[in-house]
């Protein structure tokens, strides 16, 4: 099998223990992630040969990210080192009616310092398949989307299938440019993307108002008709006792409903929407022309994200395959 490359930043993630405030806390739990690493790891938990490419410090910090990104499976044999400095967040995980808050440290990471030509593409794309990146990658910084955009011409230019999950960040984009004038020009090259209508409209300019999730995307794939799927996850937050996870995808002039899962406890909400985007992934090369078990697929894997902790979503084939077949994690498996 021929590898699946991702691009993005990997990051210290420091969270709170306990559900406490950041105020209260006292000791922080150490982990790494960030959406392009946990969509590699997903993959390589699938059995798919993943590989990572980003630029870390040479540090015992960097390293100790490469380590573990290599227990996961995930070949990182081409990542590039540079700089003193890794990025960072920091999580205070939210508890019933309080949400969650992420707090960013990523400006001067080794990452945000990346330039074009710092990366061989054409080397990287010699025995691979597909390329991903998130909307993350390019709001770090002008030398990020730069680099970004040069790794899409030359995934293209090798025959890659290119695919984007969309990721709005508020919080990032703060080097002169807008997403509106980045990301359409990327998302242009992409055979493959997965967004929500908040993304679509902060970075696209793609406007639908209050419409169903079934006009979002057909207006996606009208105004990018170089998309050949494009999906989305719903989640409905109305009921107090469970979070309501389901999606759609358009393809092929076709749109496909996902099944519906009620989650009554969250362990850890990071990383489940880079557990679905994973799964359209692995869908897309393993299940031909099945959009519908490929989509209820990625649904399983990113409902089965909300009750593992930490960024990476650390479930097999066999589990994610188990939910999707009524399999609601009642049993002692012996």
């Amino acid at each position: 099998m021929k590898k699946i490359v991702t691009f993005g930043e990997i990051m210290l993630r420091l969270s709170t223990q306990g559900h406490r405030r950041f105020s209260d806390a006292r000791t922080l739990e150490v982990n790494f992630g960030g959406a392009e690493a946990n969509v590699a790891v997903s993959l390589a938990q699938f059995g798919k040969p993943a590989s990572f490419v980003s630029r870390i410090p040479d540090n015992e910090l960097g390293l100790a990210a490469l380590r573990r990104l290599r227990a996961e499976g995930v070949d990182v044999s081409q990542v590039i080192y540079g700089s003193e400095r890794m990025g960072v967040y920091f999580l205070e995980p939210g508890e019933g009616q309080r949400n969650s808050k992420i707090i960013y440290d990523r400006q001067a990471s080794a990452m945000s310092e990346i330039r074009k030509g710092m990366i061989d593409w054409d080397e990287i794309f010699k025995d691979a398949s597909w390329f991903h990146f998130s909307g993350i990658t390019p709001a770090i910084s002008l030398g990020a989307a730069e680099a970004c955009k040069e790794a899409i011409d030359a995934a293209r230019k090798n025959g890659l299938t290119v695919s984007c999950d969309l990721n709005f960040r508020a919080t990032l984009w703060k080097y002169g440019k807008n997403p509106v004038e980045v990301m359409p020009e990327l998302v242009s090259e992409c055979d493959v993307l997965v967004a929500d209508p908040e993304a679509g409209e902060k970075m696209l300019d793609v406007t639908v108002g209050n419409a169903e999730a079934e006009t979002f995307l057909k207006a996606i794939t009208d105004k990018f008709p170089n998309l050949k799927t494009v999906a989305t996850t719903l989640r409905d937050l109305s009921q107090s006792e469970y979070l309501v996870f389901s999606g759609m995808m358009f393809h092929d002039k076709s749109i496909f409903k996902g099944q519906v899962h009620h989650i009554s406890h969250v362990i850890d909400r990071v990383g489940a929407g880079d557990a679905f985007t994973a799964g359209v992934v692995y869908g897309l090369q393993t299940f031909g022309n099945d959009m519908q078990r490929t989509l209820d697929f990625a649904l399983a894997a990113g409902c089965l994200k909300h009750s593992v902790p930490g960024d990476f979503n650390n479930v097999s084939v066999e589990e994610v395959t188990s939910l999707m077949n009524g399999d609601r994690g009642r049993k002692i498996r012996r």
